[in-house]
């Protein structure tokens, strides 16, 4: 059959595009498959950590945006503050962010068609997917997957439908008042506070579904006190189910990478660095022998996602418990642990 590239990414995104990138860096001709235009937005918390801020510049994107010092914690008084270590983060909104991943594709020759993975084919020698043909797929298409549910690699969801947690995002027409990410901790959900320019912040919040987004921000008297008047900008836009689970991240020449090879919960962050590092790993394992590169893209999977995994699932776990009040004042009562947990996840 007729092989159109080395590599089929599935889903045009930031983590589609990185992986496109990594493609043509490591010599491969790729062809990316996304039904949208460029650039796309999304709900997202647009704060990019000190890791993806370098692992963009690894891959030669250089985006506009606010430099981020900090991660801050708010509850009522009480407020937990701890500055990278290992330099700024970056906000970015997401369009800004997708038009220089795009730009940066299309520089190095990465082929972008528009088209819909609604069938899924593999055979031993490729796979096929809106009538493209590669020798490997790459799955870039976020949280509900289609080719991940094609490839049978959803798992069963075990979180109870009232604890499924969204993500709700907006924009205000509003200066920063601080070089810090903020996570306002509410009685239910969480706000993640980015400014991603001079006179723009972000808001996402996350929480069960359905969160009336104005009446939430107005039982945060700071944050409603710094957003007093200011005009929103664009639309809001949601997200979610958060948690998706999958049973692998191969199957034969597909390979599951980003959002789309499951996700835990946003609250932390780090999302799109550890979407970037998949990427990295997506690309660097392929080999020719299928099931020993699949197994080696696996053991990278779990190193890069292993401390999101494990420090998300308990804080998320934590902020859906009785103790929810009290993570803000023990990260407060112990900046050392809750420094090294930011650090851990930034890096």
């Amino acid at each position: 059959m007729r092989t159109d590239a080395d590599v089929l990414v599935v889903g045009g995104g930031p983590v589609g595009l990185a992986a496109a990138i990594e493609a043509r860096l490591a010599g491969l001709s790729v062809v990316v498959v996304e039904p949208r235009a460029t650039p796309v937005d999304k709900a997202c918390g647009e704060g990019l950590m000190p890791g993806a801020v370098a692992a963009l510049a690894r891959l030669g994107v250089h985006p506009e945006g606010h430099v981020l010092t900090g991660i801050r914690y708010v509850s009522g008084d009480r407020v937990a503050d701890h500055l990278f270590a290992t330099g700024p983060g970056l906000g970015v909104r997401r369009t800004t962010l997708h038009a220089a991943l795009a730009a940066r594709a299309d520089e190095l020759g990465a082929t972008v068609v528009a088209g819909r993975a609604e069938v899924v084919h593999q055979d031993r020698d490729g796979a096929t997917a809106a009538g493209v043909r590669g020798r490997w797929l790459l799955a870039c298409d976020g949280l509900h997957s289609v080719v991940r549910r094609q490839a049978g690699l959803d798992a069963p969801n075990s979180q109870a439908r009232a604890r499924r947690r969204y993500g709700v995002r907006r924009h205000f027409r509003v200066q920063p008042w601080s070089d810090l990410v903020e996570v306002h901790w509410g009685r239910t959900t969480e706000a993640y506070v980015t400014p991603v320019s001079d006179d723009v912040v972000g808001i996402a919040l996350l929480g069960p579904p359905r969160t009336d987004v104005d009446r939430t921000l107005d039982a945060m008297p700071a944050l409603r006190e710094h957003l007093a008047g200011a005009p929103v900008l664009g639309p809001t836009r949601g997200a979610g189910p958060l948690r998706q689970r999958t049973t692998a991240r191969t199957a034969g020449r597909i390979r599951l990478v980003g959002d789309a090879s499951g996700y835990v919960d946003a609250l932390t962050g780090e999302g799109l660095r550890v979407g970037l590092a998949q990427a990295h790993a997506a690309v660097v394992t392929l080999g020719a022998d299928v099931a020993r590169s699949n197994a080696a893209y696996e053991r990278a999977w779990t190193a890069a996602t292993r401390d999101y995994r494990l420090i998300t699932a308990g804080l998320v776990s934590a902020a859906g418990s009785p103790v929810r009040g009290g993570i803000v004042p023990l990260a407060a009562a112990l900046p050392a642990l809750y420094g090294a947990i930011v650090e851990r996840l930034a890096r």
